[in-house]
């Protein structure tokens, strides 16, 4: 039977471990700050809002909320972006997307400045994920990945892994962030030949490809580690993973559960990235 590897658990060691790096911070005058920009009112925005402030005021750093109407112009969005970027109090930002259909969503992310995207939006983040040159932050999901694997003290170096899904958001970031982890890395998705095949030679799995329960049985070995970044919901209505858990359960060493795995810890994961942005920026 493998190992659960909760989300829970390592939320807990990361919120004590902010929670005391805040403490230092304010000890100095320097308040933690997060800015939160929202366009528009959508349901899961406003979700992931409410829990990342949440996760925010329980380790001390401060939330700032911007909302915009759903009909602001592209100009408008650059205007608040413009105005966080020169504003020293705020260390991190947060823009939800998609945007409205009508902003130019490239030209906007971009114009966010690295030092405060904390969520890996930006090219110039991404660019410095994979040159792995430490400048900027990786996206909150692949890095949450990475926070479960350091906690339960997983191997990477000189590990197969395999990473089934090649989206920016997800994907390609965590296969260089496992690569920078001296990990020997394939990137596999729906259209790979022979799937199951490849998947089967990884001592790690990353599954993120948006697929209820398209890795089975046939995909997996005894011994596996198997990251499941996927929620999707599954033909019954109930919430699934990329990973066939049941299946799983009975065969791989150790995997995340869906919920309660990785989407647990992005949210502080986000926080950390925030306490990281106020550290580097008094240095």
């Amino acid at each position: 039977m493998a190992t659960i590897l909760k989300g829970a658990t390592v939320v807990e060691a990361l919120d004590e471990r902010l929670a005391a790096e805040v403490e230092e911070l304010k000890a100095r005058g320097i308040e933690p700050t997060l800015a939160i920009l929202r366009v528009g009112e959508r349901g899961d925005d406003i979700s992931y809002e409410r829990g990342a402030t949440r996760r925010a005021e329980k380790v001390g750093v401060a939330v700032r909320q911007i909302t915009l109407p759903e009909t602001s112009a592209t100009e408008e969005l650059l205007a608040a972006i413009a105005k966080l970027n020169a504003d020293a109090s705020v260390h991190g930002v947060l823009m939800f997307r998609p945007l409205p259909k009508h902003i130019d969503e490239e030209l906007v992310r971009n114009a966010l400045v690295p030092q405060k995207d904390i969520d890996g939006i930006t090219d110039l983040s991404l660019a410095g994920v994979f040159a792995d040159t430490g400048k900027g932050f990786a996206p909150c999901t692949p890095s949450a990945c990475m926070e479960i694997l350091d906690y339960f003290d997983i191997e990477l170096r000189g590990k197969k892994a395999v990473v089934i899904g090649r989206s920016l958001v997800v994907g390609k970031p965590v296969a260089m962030m496992l690569l920078a982890r001296h990990a020997t890395v394939s990137i596999a998705h729906s259209r790979t030949e022979n799937l199951p095949a490849v998947v089967r030679e990884a001592d790690v799995v990353v599954a993120c490809v948006g697929r209820a329960k398209m890795v089975g049985a046939e995909h997996l070995r005894p011994g596996q580690i198997v990251i499941d970044v996927g929620i999707n919901v599954a033909a019954d209505g109930t919430l699934a993973g990329d990973v066939d858990t049941d299946a799983a359960r009975d065969i791989v060493a150790a995997i995340t559960p869906v919920p309660g795995g990785v989407g647990t810890v992005t949210t502080s994961v986000l926080i950390k990235h925030v306490v990281e942005a106020a550290q580097k920026a008094t240095r």
